[in-house]
């Protein structure tokens, strides 16, 4: 998944607010200080040993202290300031967008890093002084977005022919999506509807944070209201329980049950900023002149418009149908045999019956896989999948004190085999108290050319939620986590592998739905057995896993995926319709139950109102059906182009060449294009998702 300001901060100007960490060299040899990326993760080296002088976090000297992020966000406000009064006064030429990258990046070098330590520093004061400068830094970005002067001398550039057709590719589309950006935010409206605009921007932004935070929030409910046999299940507080999840994976039929309708209990403050959020980018939308807020959104994506994504969706859907059907029979059978009084599949047992299948069917107990998944070989297993496939080690680097916000953060150095040092990665992969349980990537700073030549090297933390390793073994990974330690290196990857001239568009800067390829095709390469074969090694015996094992493991992942699917499918349909035309013909809760009971199949359960829970919302408004979208061109990139050798290097560099070099400098479509040598249409997507269900007959027998 990935992380940024894009989710909380508006873009403006294109400044896509991501920020950038402090200066690093440019190309450089192996340094002695860099070590194997395995024995960073191994259990005696656990914590970090900082060294040398003293710093502030990601090595910003004024970062050391929460009082840090005042004078830097100051330093970047006085930046904007001068770099505004340049592009005033500079003529049409390509330095137009040299400055207008300079000044995005100049609020990024605070509001990105703020955007993480906002989210995952320990201490408070870091967090609280991160939160007000984002908070700042967006009214800077808001101003910007409707000055008319600074967008007049992007129009001029715009307008003159012979310039811009002197451009260079990558320098016209920049420039194009900086107007892009000041249109889509009102900059040709009158000087009221601006300052709506830029109200509306402001109250958005609110709205988020406000429904963000009410998604992750308990429920309370006497305890005497539950049964006594089921009240351990959830912590206690005084005379209440405190509800906190959907208790998924319990076997206990009514605790599950309990879960569900206490959990998805409607909150009426919840209820009311959903419904002003709604409505108010669908007023922003139209105000700057769209027909509906998904209409806003998908510009610029590889589906292009919400008409597109719709037919997706209902195309996918009927060719599921009939595979979710059987796939909630199995399901509803299994519950009757392991609960004959009540037979009745509802929506809480999904997860539970079909994982209950996955284990019947393939013994795929993840304490069987765990002791061959330490942490340590699934580092090495990267490393060595990515020098084969793209010539690019990973080398552990010793912190300096202050850099990082926990003992137990490694900072990676990624080095190619012939350009040299590409950028760092920030793994902070290990449980804390208070730390969001959740799998995510981050840019801290983006790529860019410098206006001395020399590259400015991108910056990401990934953030993981993994045991600690104990006395007696390194930490060590389900399966699942495997999975998606490969899914937030393949976003890590773009990242360093998109290095544009431009820090607008570099690495994972560009449209949602083709942001999550990299780190989705990851995951097949995570499946494959002659990958995991390279690393996978029981942490006592070094005895490798057993090929049966990884096939029984990817087989198992298809049962009931067809159901799994098609929940995505609910989901993704349910963010159209609520980011489509307003007023909604019907509450909330209204078009969840018929969106859900038409599209879903299970029956929505009274006085819960599940979109209360809906944190992607957020971050992926109108967007939702990226992941599935991604994870179609993904698949016909995994099946045309690696399935054959996932080592191949002359593949691994087509793969660099066509997709991941351009991050968003290039249309989406176009980099489908060059690495697929052809436009897939809308059926092709949906083949290549349904295609992935199909069972591999020799596995099935084998497993059987």
């Amino acid at each position: 998944m990935l992380a940024s300001c894009r989710r909380a901060l508006p873009a403006a100007l294109g400044l896509a607010l991501r920020g950038r960490a402090a200066g690093g060299p440019g190309r450089r040899a192996v340094s002695t200080s860099w070590c194997p990326v395995g024995a960073a993760f191994d259990a005696k080296q656990h914590r970090n040993s900082p060294a040398g002088r003293e710093t502030g976090l990601f090595g910003v000297p004024e970062l050391s202290c929460p009082e840090g992020f005042q004078e830097a966000q100051n330093k970047a406000l006085q930046e904007s300031e001068q770099l505004v009064q340049k592009a005033c006064a500079t003529p049409p030429g390509p330095e137009i967008v040299m400055i207008f990258d300079q000044l995005s990046d100049a609020l990024c070098r605070v509001a990105d890093l703020a955007d993480f330590v906002r989210i995952a520093h320990p201490d408070l004061a870091f967090r609280e002084a991160a939160e007000e400068a984002c908070r700042n830094i967006s009214t800077m970005v808001e101003k910007l977005n409707t000055d008319v002067e600074l967008c007049q001398s992007l129009r001029r550039l715009l307008a003159d022919e012979v310039v811009m057709n002197s451009l260079d590719p990558e320098t016209r589309r920049v420039a194009e999506l900086f107007m892009f950006d000041f249109e889509i935010s009102g900059i040709h409206l009158d000087e009221e509807k601006r300052k709506k605009a830029v109200n509306l921007n402001v109250r958005i932004l609110d709205l988020c944070n406000e429904f963000l935070t009410g998604t992750h929030l308990p429920n309370k409910i006497d305890k005497r209201v539950l049964p006594e046999h089921i009240r351990s299940n959830f912590s206690t507080e005084g005379s209440y329980l405190e509800v906190a999840g959907l208790h998924a994976d319990c076997p206990d039929d009514l605790v599950r049950e309990a879960a569900y309708k206490i959990f998805l209990y409607p909150n009426a403050e919840q209820l009311r900023c959903l419904e002003e959020l709604l409505a108010s980018r669908n007023s922003l939308a139209q105000l700057v002149g769209y027909d509906t807020f998904a209409h806003r959104a998908l510009q610029g994506t590889m589906a292009k418009n919400p008409e597109t994504v719709i037919q997706f969706l209902e195309k996918l859907s009927d060719q599921l149908s009939e595979r979710t059907q059987k796939d909630f029979e199995m399901m509803t059978k299994m519950k009757m045999k392991l609960n004959p009084q009540n037979s009745i599949l509802m929506p809480w047992d999904h997860p539970y019956y079909s994982g209950v299948l996955r284990a019947e069917r393939y013994n795929v107990d993840p304490g069987l896989y765990c002791p061959f998944f330490s942490l340590g070989a699934c580092m090495e297993g990267l490393n060595s999948l990515f020098s084969q496939l793209l010539g690019i080690s990973l080398y552990a680097e010793q912190t300096q004190t202050g850099e990082v916000w926990s003992e137990d953060v490694r900072k990676l150095a990624v080095v190619h085999e012939n350009e040299g040092l590409l950028g760092y990665i920030y793994c902070d992969f290990f449980q804390r108290p208070d730390k969001p349980h959740q799998d995510c990537h981050f840019t801290v700073r983006g790529g860019r050319l410098r206006e001395n030549g020399e590259y400015q090297l991108p910056v990401v933390v990934l953030m993981l939620s993994l045991p600690h390793s104990t006395k007696s073994a390194p930490t060590l990974l389900s399966p699942g986590m495997m999975e998606n330690l490969f899914h937030e290196m393949g976003h890590a990857m773009h990242s360093m592998l998109g290095r544009t001239r431009y820090q607008h568009v570099t690495g994972t800067r560009c449209p949602t739905d083709f942001a999550e390829v990299p780190s989705i095709l990851m995951e097949y390469f995570a499946n494959d057995y002659r990958v995991v074969n390279q690393f996978a090694r029981h942490y006592k015996t070094g005895q490798p896993l057993p090929k049966n094992m990884v096939s029984r493991l990817c087989e198992s992942k298809k049962v009931c995926a067809a159901a799994d699917m098609q929940l995505q499918v609910f989901y993704a349909s349910l963010d159209q319709i609520y980011h489509g035309k307003h007023p909604l013909p019907k509450s909330t809760t209204e078009i969840l139950k018929e969106t859900q009971e038409k599209v879903y199949g299970l029956p929505h359960v009274p006085n819960t109102a599940w979109q209360l829970r809906f944190s992607h919302l957020v971050g992926y408004g109108a967007k939702y059906y990226s992941y599935l979208m991604s994870r179609a061109v993904a698949s016909m990139v995994w099946k045309q182009c690696f399935a054959q050798n996932p080592f191949d290097r002359a593949m691994g560099e087509r793969y660099r060449r066509e997709m991941l070099a351009h991050g968003g400098g290039k249309e989406p479509i176009l980099m489908v294009q060059g690495m697929l040598q052809k436009s897939p249409s809308v059926e092709d997507f949906v083949d290549a998702l349904v295609s992935d269900l199909d069972q591999d007959f020799e596995t099935f027998i084998m497993g059987s």
